[in-house]
């Protein structure tokens, strides 16, 4: 309830789950462009989501901020530097939830970009390919360029989260 209160209200719509089972199933359907998601969870742990996350290339690039009271539980389980996610420790302020939300959208926008189509297999033609390798091109330069739509929309949802926050700051 907390961090649900420290996020501004909006144009963008927020899916909270009871458990570990429900917030996983939440994304997996939902595709959401943010995950919050909390280390200790009853029936599947934070920790069994990020490893399903990982596993998934698709919910991988999700934006994620993971949040613990146990830094280190999570420094167990997972080495500093956190390279796919941001990390924010309980108890924890507005700002630095805004923080950890900048920083998991930028380390999901490297991630993108690190995995887009080689070089080698053409990035920009795909004369002279077969007609499978230009159609998996094809599927995946239309990919590229919905994900860039959703990052703008996360740009977009971050820009009015500094906006609500400048304007309780004045």
């Amino acid at each position: 309830m907390r961090v649900k209160d420290m996020l501004p209200a909006g144009n963008f719509e927020l899916l909270e789950a009871a458990d570990g089972v429900e917030g996983y199933r939440l994304i997996r359907d939902e595709k959401p462009h943010l995950i919050l998601l909390d280390f200790i969870l009853p029936k599947m742990s934070g920790w069994d989501i990020y490893q399903e996350l990982q596993r998934s290339p698709e919910l991988k690039r999700i934006p994620l901020v993971l949040m613990s009271g146990r830094k280190e539980e999570v420094v167990d389980k997972i080495t500093e530097p956190f390279e796919y996610f941001a990390f924010v420790e309980k108890p924890f302020e507005q700002k630095q939830l805004v923080d950890a939300i900048r920083e998991a959208m930028t380390k999901a926008k490297k991630l993108a970009k690190s995995s887009t189509v080689p070089a080698s297999i053409g990035a920009g033609s795909t004369a002279g390919a077969p007609a499978a390798m230009a159609d998996e091109i094809a599927v995946l330069q239309a990919r590229m360029a919905e994900m860039q739509q959703e990052i703008d929309a996360l740009k977009t949802q971050l820009s009015q989260v500094v906006r609500f926050i400048k304007q309780k700051m004045t």
